[in-house]
């Protein structure tokens, strides 16, 4: 990845304020003093002349606070990437910028704005860490194509990752999560990656990273770990953010997601049961998890966001506990698959699911950005959440048939250009820049009326 200085900033609005259910929010957009944006030089760059913005807000951690400012770490994404046509029966992806290095950047809150730098790519022994799809061999492939702006097919990369949420180890570094594997990665303060952890397999099986349970391999695409925390006993906590789909068959039955406990020190692992708001959904795979902070060693806080039934967005923060929730690896490989349960049926195997409460609506609050990816805990009344903006970018389909309006009901030729139910059309797909807020990088501090119990 190449980050370009630019002498055009994202200018960093003072903060507003607002109280909705004796909520406080403070309200900012985080600025990048250091001029920085990825660069892009591919077949619409005349419709980026700065490049586009640094796509923050994958993850949030509070780090501490430094003279009254507030201090904490985000990270990116697999990098900027926008939707493109089939290719074959296979989902695919536009990547704009094929060599961008996910990364870590610094978020300083203080004097009435929030400026993000100190980006540090993350990298092995071998060099930089690339975004770019796993084969399709491995445990964690999304069996996605990668194609690049002009839709030519790019290659996989074992090593590929799609960073999702971040926390810190308590010695200087910070573990990761991503949505490929799902993997949980352990890296020290400067980006570089010590340990990395990914579901087991089993006979027949390719993987690059063992350690978790395997059942997690049937994560949806793009649906892998999207949040992680640590709990104060040392061990780390990752959200699956959607049902899995055992089998190809169980996502839009599932009644819970699951959470996923690794102790660093044994290996030991153990998963938990969260209940999505099932009602709330079409179906239940549009539940979505946006990430989670622990408050102890029970009980944590997570965002459960998604569109609902009326196509309208839910962005809510819940208080879960997790003390009299059953540990799901015990029936994992006794009969079919909790995910194939309904509510009576996980009853009458005894299994238990997370209790949870609300603590706020942020749709109520004002949010308007579609995500929130970032969740921090300040301390037991203040807690901070940021989007994720996508890099600014999206995919515009440009001269749709009337039977296909959306780039997903294309499928590429061979020669490069879109097919529309076998046949040749002259539709085509262009990159543009997203329209403000979406482009922003937003970043909120809620206090609320008491301490969290």
């Amino acid at each position: 990845m190449k980050i370009k200085l630019s002498s055009l900033l994202i200018a960093a609005l003072f903060p507003v304020f607002s109280h909705a259910a004796d909520i406080a929010v403070a309200r900012y957009v985080v600025s990048f003093p250091g001029g920085e944006r990825v660069s892009y030089q591919g077949e619409f760059a005349k419709n980026f002349p700065q490049g586009l913005p640094v796509g923050i807000g994958s993850g949030l951690v509070f780090n501490g606070r430094q003279g009254g400012d507030l201090l904490l770490t985000t990270l990116t994404d697999r990098g900027p990437n926008a939707d493109a046509p089939k290719v074959g029966e296979r989902e695919a992806k536009i990547f704009a910028n094929p060599q961008f290095v996910p990364l870590l950047m610094d978020i300083r809150i203080g004097g009435g704005k929030a400026t993000a730098g100190n980006p540090r790519p993350l990298h092995d022994e071998r060099g930089p860490i690339g975004g770019l799809p796993l084969p399709a061999e491995l445990i964690g492939s999304t069996n996605e194509v990668a194609l690049s702006d002009a839709l030519q097919r790019l290659p996989s990369d074992r090593r590929g990752l799609d960073t999702e949420g971040i926390v810190g180890d308590g010695q200087g570094g910070y573990w990761l999560c991503d949505e490929y594997g799902p993997f949980l990665i352990h890296i020290d303060g400067k980006g570089k990656i010590l340990a990395k952890y990914g579901p087991t397999a089993q006979p027949g099986e390719q993987a690059v990273a063992g350690g978790l349970p395997n059942i997690i391999k049937w994560r949806q695409p793009n649906r892998g770990f999207e949040g992680l925390t640590r709990l104060p006993d040392g061990r780390i906590l990752a959200a699956v953010q959607s049902t899995l789909d055992v089998d190809g068959k169980s996502k839009n039955k599932a009644q819970f997601t699951r959470l996923v406990s690794f102790d660093p020190a044994s290996g030991k692992t153990a998963m938990y049961g969260y209940p999505i708001d099932v009602d709330s959904y079409k179906k239940a795979k549009d539940a979505k998890i946006g990430d989670i902070v622990a408050l102890d060693n029970q009980r944590i806080l997570l965002i459960e966001q998604g569109t609902n039934k009326d196509r309208q967005m839910i962005n809510k923060i819940y208080l879960v506990d997790l003390a009299q929730a059953s540990d799901l690896s015990k029936f994992d490989g006794q009969g079919k698959a909790l995910e194939f349960d309904d509510a009576k049926d996980l009853a009458r195997r005894g299994v238990k699911l997370a209790q949870k409460r609300q603590v706020a609506d942020l749709r109520k609050l004002g949010w308007r950005q579609e995500k929130v990816e970032g969740l921090a805990l300040i301390d037991d009344r203040t807690l901070a959440v940021i989007n994720d903006n996508d890099f600014g970018l999206q995919a515009r389909l440009i001269d749709p048939q009337p039977q296909g309006k959306k780039i997903g009901d294309y499928q590429l030729g061979e020669q490069g250009q879109l097919r529309l139910e076998g046949e040749k059309v002259p539709s085509r797909i262009e990159l543009r820049p997203l329209e403000q807020p979406e482009s922003l990088s937003e970043l909120w501090v809620l206090t609320l009326p008491q301490a969290l119990k």
